[in-house]
């Protein structure tokens, strides 16, 4: 029988405490703190995140029904709610994002050699946000529209491992296309976005370091045709065309030929067109490259179904930002676990697993903690 760690505290063993350590320290997240420090509130933090807790009296309930075995997670002993509600209105928020950072950075470099389906061996990230709806008179800080509230959270995704990396959280008025004033262009990377991001200035700022793009058009855009490659029309490609755009501005703003794919969907029978600025790559690989941005969209409706960012623990900036850094930080850390320990179960099937055996002793490396086939199969089909 494993007389061991608990499963929480063989989870937590994943996590660079000692960069924690330090990133507490540049903030100081811990000044004058005698009794209940970041790396508890963390743990709590995560350990909510795991077991699907719905508010603060959820928490405080749980871990007392658990007070024995608080001591062996790292956990002093129950925590109140209102400890608790200080520790999110106050502690910085940067803690947890650099921290959130700090895992991403570890989960790209294991997750580097993964395949991306497609003969591509640039790095490809899909660029995009999703919007949590609030309560204006809660929320006030986080302006929506009228009569509503909430934050947007935009991503960009490195396709190769489905691993973020790039986070900004912002309030609901915050433009999708600003997000591109922060990118870092990554010389020969491919970035995958839709036409709320088309903007020729940004683009050809993109275009200028060396990236690729892949984006659709929108339905006024204003352009001649300079020259039509020959294209195979039964694979589904329409056209493929060396475009000049015609607009004053829009031309002053990407004075250089674009690349433009007419594309026919037939499964869904839609004609979608594609601009880029590569010109090298097949006409079916931009159109599979566009396919797979589907793939933010998946990690959008993951964390929003299987993670705790819809119901806050506050109601402060501070606050919201500490649960939603939080949670991205549990969803790279149990795509690290998985990859580490080479574990055949889907990031879902491990969440269910751990959600009601967190406090077992039990292996996790252990080949009987993965679900039998057939559970398996069944939370893929849950989750697809």
């Amino acid at each position: 029988m494993y007389t061991g760690k608990t499963l929480f505290a063989q989870i937590m063993d994943f996590l660079p405490w000692s960069t924690f350590h330090r990133i507490v320290a540049r903030y100081g997240g811990d000044h004058r703190i005698r009794t209940f420090r970041c790396t508890e509130q963390f743990r709590i933090l995560a350990f909510a995140q795991l077991t699907y807790r719905e508010s603060l009296r959820d928490i405080e309930a749980c871990l007392s029904a658990q007070a024995s075995k608080l001591y062996h997670m790292g956990i002093s002993g129950a925590i109140s709610r209102s400890t608790l509600a200080d520790a999110n209105e106050s502690r910085d928020w940067r803690i947890y994002a650099d921290f959130a950072q700090k895992l991403i950075a570890q989960a790209r470099g294991l997750y580097a050699d993964e395949d991306l389906g497609l003969d591509l061996s640039n790095t490809a990230y899909a660029l995009d946000s999703t919007t949590i709806d609030l309560c204006l008179s809660v929320f006030p800080w986080a302006p929506f529209r009228e009569a509503k509230a909430a934050v947007k959270v935009h991503t960009l995704l490195d396709l190769r491992g489905a691993i973020p990396s790039f986070i900004h959280i912002t309030d609901g008025k915050w433009h999708d296309i600003n997000m591109l004033d922060m990118l870092i262009p990554e010389p020969g990377a491919f970035y995958i976005m839709d036409r709320a991001y088309t903007d020729f200035a940004r683009l050809y700022a993109l275009h200028t370091a060396g990236s690729f793009f892949v984006t659709r058009t929108k339905s006024n855009l204003n352009a001649r045709r300079v020259y039509s490659a020959p294209v195979d029309r039964s694979s589904g490609i329409i056209c493929d065309q060396s475009i000049m755009l015609n607009g004053y501005y829009s031309h002053c703003h990407y004075p250089e030929h674009l690349r433009r794919i007419r594309f026919k969907d037939t499964d869904r029978d839609k004609t979608l067109i594609f601009l880029t600025n590569n010109t090298t790559l097949p006409a079916l690989t931009i159109a599979a490259l566009y396919k797979s941005r589907w793939q933010i969209e998946l990690f959008f409706k993951w964390i929003k179904q299987h993670l705790r960012i819809k119901r806050f623990y506050g109601t402060s900036e501070n606050a919201v930002k500490t649960q939603i850094w939080t949670a991205v930080s549990v969803y790279v850390l149990i795509a690290i676990i998985k990859k580490k320990l080479n574990l055949d179960a889907s990031l879902y099937t491990l969440l269910q697993i751990l959600s009601v055996t967190l406090f077992a002793k039990k292996c996790l490396c252990n080949k009987h903690f993965r679900l039998p086939e057939n559970a398996q199969s069944c939370s893929k089909i849950k989750t697809s």
